[in-house]
C-alpha cells in the first residue's frame, strides 16, 4: 500500500522528510509494513492511527493537499490462489499471491478529502499548554479552550478512560530516577 501511494502520489519513499502524512486503520500489522515502506512512524508525526479495524490508509501529499484511500479488493483473499497455485494453505497463498499479483488487482484507490485539515492533525511541534483542570501539559496544539478555559480532551470528558483514582504522584522508592531501579 505505501509502495503504491508513492507511486501515485509522484513521491520518492520511504521518505526521510515529512511531506507524506498517513493515516493507518488499523494498529495492526500493516501499520508497521506500512511504516517501513512510507517512512512515517507515530513518533515522527507523519503517521496517525485511527483503528477502525480495516486493513486500508489514507496517505496525503502534505505539501499539495492531494490525498489518496487505499484497500485492499474485496475479493482478495480468494484471488490470491490464481497467484499461487503451488500453495498449500491459504496463509502462503496470501503471501505469495500479494506479492505476484498487480497492484490494481491487489488495492482499491480512492481520492478522498480530509475532514479535518492535513495541519491540524500534525499539530505544531515544540507547542505546549496546561490543562486548567488536572495540570497536565499539552504537547502539539491538542489543547482545546472551552468557555475560555484551555483543557485537555479528558478533562473535556472526550477522554478513551475513566479516571478510578486521583493522580498521584510514585512513592520515592518506586521512583526509578530517585531509587536507581531501572524502569521495565
Amino acid at each position: 500500500m505505501g509502495m503504491l501511494a508513492g507511486d501515485l502520489l509522484g513521491l520518492d519513499l520511504p521518505q526521510t522528510g515529512k511531506r507524506l502524512l498517513t493515516i493507518a486503520e488499523t494498529d495492526g500489522c500493516a501499520a508497521d509494513g506500512i511504516s517501513v515502506a512510507t517512512g512515517c512512524w507515530v513518533g515522527r508525526r507523519t503517521l496517525r492511527v485511527e483503528d477502525y479495524g480495516k486493513v486500508a490508509a489514507t496517505f496525503v501529499d502534505t505539501r499539495t493537499g492531494q490525498a489518496i484511500r487505499l484497500s485492499p479488493q474485496g475479493d482478495v483473499r480468494q484471488r490470491a490462489w490464481e497467484f499461487a497455485p503451488e500453495s498449500l494453505n491459504s496463509w502462503k497463498a496470501q503471501l505469495l499471491g500479494y506479492q505476484r499479483m498487480p497492484a490494481g488487482e491487489l488495492l482499491s484507490t480512492q481520492t478522498v478529502r480530509l475532514t479535518t485539515p492535513a495541519d491540524q492533525i500534525i499539530g505544531c511541534a515544540g507547542q505546549r499548554a496546561v490543562c486548567e483542570m488536572c495540570g497536565e501539559e499539552i504537547l502539539n496544539q491538542r489543547e482545546v479552550v472551552h468557555e475560555g478555559t484551555t483543557l485537555c480532551r479528558a478533562c473535556l470528558g472526550q477522554s478513551y478512560y475513566r479516571l478510578v483514582m486521583p493522580l498521584s504522584r510514585l512513592p520515592v522508592s518506586l521512583n526509578p530516577c530517585v531509587s536507581g531501579r531501572v524502569a521495565r
